[in-house]
């Protein structure tokens, strides 16, 4: 059963968000010419760096803003320029050659290509803990070729390397200074982002005043979902950043108005990566059998949103563009729910009939009101055809763990990769033998059925349960005319409004 607005009231529903209304009135947003205030979901470290692994979301939208990479996004989830104010590409697609801008480090010496050269390398370096790291394989030197231009020389043709490189973790840090577009100022628990002003400008003076421009300033906050929400609803916050599907209940208890929230509707991947192949999970069949038995429909719809959508495959549906493969359709795509129910539960009960137990799956998922709806609805599925379950949190340790990724480019490889021989999924050799020639392969038809036929072992092997995609959401006043729903779900804080000129 559905309520308005299609957000569910479901027991699973709840349980999960009793207790979470929050201290909120309505009291209008104030302050139009004031700086824009922005309550990021997650901690704010102004010393964040990408060296040290995943980034909360307060801290992304921070780097983005203070430290942006080579290239950027724009607010429609476009590439736009960053550090380099323009690129070029060889005919042969395997060498990137970048311009860098005139820029500054906050400690006002000069950037230089030599500069982030080193940077980049360190982020790709074998001790580096950057996220993105193994998804740059085809990288073989980074070098400055002047003061201000930098080369970044591919083994093989990678057209979707211009997306990796605007990531919010490729922000070129350089030991903590940052070099804009916008600089940073801590002030109580908050910072106050300003644009940097134009190092060539003929009147420097003049620059400085407009970069100080209360208007064109921004009050970050890195914040509890719950306080984010709480912040907007009584007019402290005109925005609202890095909203999940473990989140979203807190959005529901708020009251805040549905108008007000945009929903990314991102590529990548969203499931349960089984973590470990023992026991009941040691074969094909069973995992196949787990795989086969979740209602996706229901759960999503548990959730109330339109834009969040059920994922079948082990690669998201929009990797189908530019002549690429479409996603491999898993073989029980056809039945229906209660033909996929039964066929997994006569693989339980075989494995039962041969005297064989089923100790409870250890199932990973945030400790949030979403991470409970969603286990509720998943443990719910496999008791169904008779495999018991329990929730863990995610740093426990598990027999599934909940992956939830935005996919960072366009490769139709990079969903393979993350799948196969990860720390937090199994591997199987021969998927990742067909995986690695398709990512050293310079032919791009070839590099098509061995990408084929990697997917096609993978769907076999059963490492993953694709449960829908991701869910990135955000909250937006009529005041952030740029917050507006993107494919890359990225929200870069200076292009939120239109700022002076």
């Amino acid at each position: 059963m559905t309520g308005t607005g299609r957000f569910g009231r479901t027991a699973a529903w709840m349980a999960a968000v009793a207790g979470l209304a929050l201290p909120l009135s309505s009291c209008g947003l104030f302050g139009e010419r004031g700086p824009v205030r922005i309550a990021a979901i997650g901690t704010l470290n102004p010393s964040a760096t990408p060296l040290a692994g995943e980034l909360s979301g307060a801290n992304a939208a921070l780097l983005d803003a203070t430290s942006q990479g080579l290239i950027s996004y724009d607010g429609e989830g476009q590439i736009d320029t960053g550090l380099a104010d323009r690129w070029t590409v060889t005919t042969d697609g395997r060498s990137y050659i970048f311009r860098l801008r005139e820029a500054k480090w906050s400690n006002g010496r000069k950037v230089t290509a030599e500069d982030v050269a080193a940077i980049l390398r360190s982020y790709l370096a074998p001790a580096s803990r950057h996220m993105l790291k193994s998804d740059f394989p085809e990288i073989e030197t980074i070098k400055a070729m002047t003061d201000t231009v930098i080369e970044i020389r591919l083994a093989v043709p990678q057209p979707a390397l211009l997306e990796l490189l605007a990531q919010p973790s490729m922000a070129i840090v350089n030991r903590g200074m940052g070099w804009g577009p916008m600089r940073a100022r801590k002030i109580g628990q908050a910072v106050l982002l300003s644009p940097v002003p134009d190092p060539l400008a003929e009147d420097p003076e003049a620059a400085e005043a407009a970069a100080n421009d209360p208007a064109s300033s921004i009050e970050l906050t890195g914040t509890t979902p719950q306080g984010a929400l709480a912040r907007f609803k009584n007019g402290y916050a005109d925005g609202v950043l890095g909203g999940r599907f473990s989140t979203l209940p807190y959005f529901v208890a708020s009251n805040v108005g549905r108008s007000r929230l945009v929903v990314d509707p991102v590529p990548g991947l969203f499931g349960l990566s089984f973590v470990r192949a023992e026991g009941f999970l040691a074969t094909d069949t069973n995992r196949d059998a787990l795989v086969r038995a979740i209602r996706r429909e229901r759960l999503v719809e548990a959730f109330g949103l339109t834009e969040w959508q059920p994922q079948v495959t082990l690669r998201p549906a929009l990797y189908a563009r530019d002549g690429g493969p479409a996603p491999l359709m898993p073989a029980w795509a056809d039945y229906d729910e209660a033909s996929r129910i039964a066929q997994a539960k006569r693989a339980v009960d075989a494995w039962r009939g041969a005297g064989r137990e089923i100790e409870p799956l250890r199932i990973a998922v945030p400790d949030s009101p979403g991470g409970r709806i969603l286990f509720a609805y998943v443990s719910a599925d496999f008791a169904a055809i008779g495999v018991p379950s329990r929730r863990v949190n995610m740093a426990s340790a598990a027999d599934l763990r909940l992956i939830d990724e935005v996919a960072p480019n366009d490769d139709a490889i990079w969903a393979l990769r993350r799948l196969s021989c990860r720390r937090d999924t199994l591997c199987n050799r021969e998927a990742q033998d067909l995986i690695d020639q398709a990512t050293a392969n310079i032919d791009a038809g070839q590099r098509r059925v061995q990408l084929r036929e990697a997917e096609a072992v993978l769907a076999r092997y059963a490492p993953f349960i694709p449960l829908a995609t991701p869910l990135r959401w955000s909250v937006a006043s009529q005041r952030l005319t740029g917050l507006r729903a993107n494919g890359r779900a990225q929200h870069p804080l200076n292009h939120l409004i239109a700022l002076p000129n």
